[in-house]
């Protein structure tokens, strides 16, 4: 055999002079249901995540919801086992900010609060953390429809890499996602996420800086003049449903979508709109506000415009609406 008289390390790539893959290790901040569907997303898009939480218990809570739902996916048929190893491989859990360090993305995603409120102090307070630890050019996000993202980049030193996300609905098919730019948000930062969208293979939409923005208000105007005709005793609330997904071949009624986002959340977003825009026609519902104030929420809860089993799935119209 030929004797090798020169090395052949010059040859290839050293580890230290490989150029890493834009969004190869992306961030998330709260792993509460829509953290959780972000995180599994992007784990599943071959991405290497890290999410933070408050506690290991949550933590550990957040790890199983998201193999359950993964397990979900392989009864149907969506995934195999060796798929899911893999996505659980990518996704760690923390409590540490500094294990945010080397991504080049992050998404705040911070839990609402029991009423569908989200702290826009502890939201800055988060916004701050992330800039201590992160390099200046990795991206801070948050997934938002009425955070205004311009509020919660002000006091930053590096304004313009923030800009604001929207998932309309967690669901497979859904797969659309709205990029709100700031008043900072710079065209690069922009550019950016249109191709993270593009990675997590969703369909992106530039939308400007608004409450509610345009998924939100068509759905919640929607929403409330369901409620009027139900209230009119118009026609039943399953026929309701029923009109809206076979006339307009939607995938959910709207109620059962209502159920599916969250009663608590869309009544404060109503309000928020109702104040920002001053239009009485997102002024919620006196059924949405029965349902809030009963704290009938949805599917969260078991309990919302209908009825659901311990495994989220829809038994009965409530007939205590």
């Amino acid at each position: 055999m030929a004797e090798i008289v020169e090395p052949i390390e010059g040859y290839g790539l050293s580890k230290k002079d490989q150029e890493r893959a834009l969004f190869s290790k992306i961030g998330v901040v709260g792993c509460g249901r829509d953290g959780r569907s972000i995180v599994n997303l992007t784990a599943q898009s071959g991405m290497e995540v890290v999410f933070i939480e408050i506690s290991e218990e949550k933590i550990q809570d957040a790890l199983r919801e998201i193999e359950h739902s993964l397990d979900t996916k392989i009864e149907n048929w969506g995934l195999t086992q060796g798929e899911k190893r893999g996505t659980m491989g990518r996704i760690t859990g923390s409590l540490d900010y500094a294990d945010l360090r080397d991504c080049d993305f992050v998404i705040e995603c911070i839990r609402y609060e029991a009423n569908g409120e989200r702290s826009t102090t502890l939201r800055k307070e988060v916004f701050k953390k992330l800039e201590e630890v992160l390099s200046p050019d990795a991206i801070i996000a948050t997934n938002a429809t009425t955070v205004i993202i311009s509020e919660l980049s002000a006091d930053m030193t590096y304004k313009e890499r923030c800009v604001s996300l929207h998932f309309p609905i967690p669901h497979s098919d859904a797969r659309l996602l709205e990029i709100v730019k700031g008043t900072f948000t710079s065209p690069e930062v922009v550019e950016k996420v249109i191709r993270f969208s593009n990675l997590i293979k969703h369909l992106p939409i530039e939308v400007r800086e608004s409450s509610g923005l345009v998924s939100m208000r068509l759905m919640t105007i929607m929403l409330n003049e369901a409620c009027h005709i139900l209230m009119e005793n118009l026609t039943s609330m399953e026929d309701i449903d029923k009109e809206f997904t076979v006339i307009y071949g939607q995938r959910y009624g709207i109620f059962e979508l209502a159920d599916l986002l969250g009663i608590e959340k869309i009544v404060m977003l109503m309000e928020d709109m109702f104040n920002e825009y001053g239009d009485r026609k997102y002024k919620a519902s006196p059924i949405l506000w029965r349902l809030y104030h009963s704290k009938q929420y949805g599917v969260q809860t078991g309990r919302g415009f209908y009825i659901y089993d311990e495994a989220g799935k829809r038994v009965t119209p409530n007939n205590l609406i």
